[in-house]
């Protein structure tokens, strides 16, 4: 063991140890160790995480990658202690991204930066990772831990996942056959899911709401911190069966932005919001903030976690397909015609339904 010299400075004194980087490593090693699967070479450890592709059995395999964060959603999770979940919330915002090209999400590797490391707490938040991968199906091949003292604060952390999918190439989803007369089958989120939280948190700081408030049957720290969504094994079934023309993953920018996202030009969709009722969380950020409507529709979710686009004939199929599997869906609209040169847009009806 070297000797350090009496007054030295150590990498320890400038604010990071390496030694709880080593610790950490050793209680993640079982944790990964629950997401393997077939194709995985070597372990936690590494400088990079290996792959075998062939293990996947496409005959033209196309890879699909995302990366994506968790949000100020993370800035909730440290002020009430509540770390288990965020992880599952990194996941779920970058394999949805991954699976509207109906890839099937096969690795994830996940950044974890603080200014001091907490072993227990990049712990508990590298558990709720693992959980995100199992609900996907992936695995966790590899991440990187960084102690960042004098850019975050003791006690802050932030994420951010990586994921590649793999499609074969005569099955990837990309809008193309997307034909006025299609219906839109909307699937549940259940909640904010990872967007908007910027704006709550506004809210939170400009009234008198406390996290400890009650909201129905749960408190508002609950509602807020439901983690996002995961929808990877139902659709991918789901694909088995129906052919699937388009999906969107309903993030940053709601409803209204990322639907167009999928559509071919001369094409729009017209959505019944009435069909749905919102959540009490949605309720509460549209009250506590005088939202306007159209503000909500553009920033959250308000109730849609995932669209997808199918033939009409294939609409209550879809959707009672989708229910099977545990998710809440219910045809929401139809794709219409546009004749004008306007990119693809979405109309909303029933907003008074809000």
């Amino acid at each position: 063991m070297l000797k350090r010299d009496a007054g030295s400075t150590s990498y320890d004194d400038a604010g990071v140890s390496i030694a709880r980087g080593d610790e950490l490593v050793a209680r993640i090693k079982p944790v990964a160790a629950r997401t393997r699967r077939p194709g995985v070479l070597g372990g936690i450890g590494g400088f990079a995480g290996l792959f075998d592709v062939a293990e996947l059995g496409y005959a033209e395999p196309v890879l699909v990658a995302g990366t994506d964060g968790a949000g100020t959603k993370i800035k909730l999770a440290i002020d009430t202690d509540r770390h288990d979940t965020i992880g599952i919330d990194l996941v779920a915002m970058c394999v949805n991204d991954v699976l509207v090209q109906g890839a099937q999400p096969v690795i994830f590797l996940d950044y974890y930066v603080c200014g001091r490391l907490d072993v227990d707490v990049a712990e508990r938040v590298i558990g709720g990772i693992a959980n995100g991968c199992e609900l996907a199906g992936c695995t966790l091949l590899g991440g990187e831990t960084a102690e960042h003292p004098g850019l975050y604060r003791d006690g802050e952390y932030d994420l951010a996942g990586f994921c590649v999918g793999a499609v074969e190439k005569r099955k990837i989803i990309d809008g193309t056959g997307i034909r006025a007369g299609d219906a839109v089958v909307a699937v549940a989120s259940s909640g904010p899911h990872s967007n908007g939280y910027s704006l709550i948190r506004k809210l939170l700081a400009d009234t008198a709401a406390r996290l400890d408030d009650r909201l129905g049957n749960e408190t508002l720290a609950d509602a807020l911190l439901r983690p996002t969504r995961i929808y990877v094994k139902p659709v991918l079934t789901l694909l088995e069966t129906v052919r699937v023309k388009g999906i969107a993953h309903i993030t940053g920018g709601g409803i209204t932005e990322n639907v167009p996202r999928v559509l071919p030009d001369g094409t729009g969709v017209e959505i019944d919001c009435g069909t749905w009722k919102r959540d009490e969380v949605f309720q509460w950020i549209r009250a506590t903030g005088n939202v306007a409507i159209d503000e909500m529709y553009r920033t959250f979710n308000c109730g849609v976690g995932l669209v997808l686009i199918v033939d009409a004939a294939d609409a209550e199929n879809t959707a009672d397909a989708l229910r099977r599997a545990g998710e809440h869906a219910w045809i929401a609209g139809q794709v219409v015609r546009r004749t004008d040169a306007m990119r693809a847009r979405v109309t909303l009806a029933g907003l008074d339904s809000f």
